[in-house]
């Protein structure tokens, strides 16, 4: 049997909720898109963070940078999700206090809304704590989802 056949067996695609920054600016918009499935935490979470970052393909906008990846994803026995993400997260970010608070509760929304076993959220940069984004919303402590309805 050819292994790369085998390989593309099992893709398969499933439906996800993103969420994006309202054109008006003022709240968030889910977009129902369809993303190939994945089997790991990392490659799901890697997955729907670049969805975010390509943008909506309807209404609506992305404020997280172009460049931003997925570094690293740990969750922990209690739902906390540690994300690391590239340097271009914290680089590419222009916006004061409303564009940060919509790019962090669109990713963070996202993330709950596809992965039920997260239930706090802690954001990362190249490996090192990041205080906040754009100086606005304290990161240096985890994002309880239920706080970001």
């Amino acid at each position: 049997m050819d292994p790369a056949a085998s390989d593309t067996v099992g893709t398969g695609f499933q439906s996800a909720r993103l969420w994006f920054v309202a054109r008006s600016g003022d709240g968030l918009v889910s977009e129902p898109r369809e993303v190939i499935e994945q089997a790991g935490l990392h490659e799901r979470v890697a997955a729907l963070l670049d969805e975010l970052v390509r943008g909506p393909t309807g209404e609506g906008l992305t404020l997280l940078p172009a460049g931003t990846t997925l570094r690293h994803a740990y969750l922990d026995e209690r739902g906390l999700l540690t994300l690391d993400l590239s340097g271009a997260f914290r680089s590419g970010f222009r916006g004061g206090a409303g564009a940060e608070e919509l790019a962090v509760g669109s990713l963070v929304r996202t993330l709950g809304d596809n992965l039920p076993e997260v239930r706090w959220v802690m954001i990362v940069c190249e490996g090192v704590p990041l205080a906040s984004l754009g100086g606005h919303l304290p990161l240096d402590r985890p994002l309880e989802l239920a706080d970001w309805p």
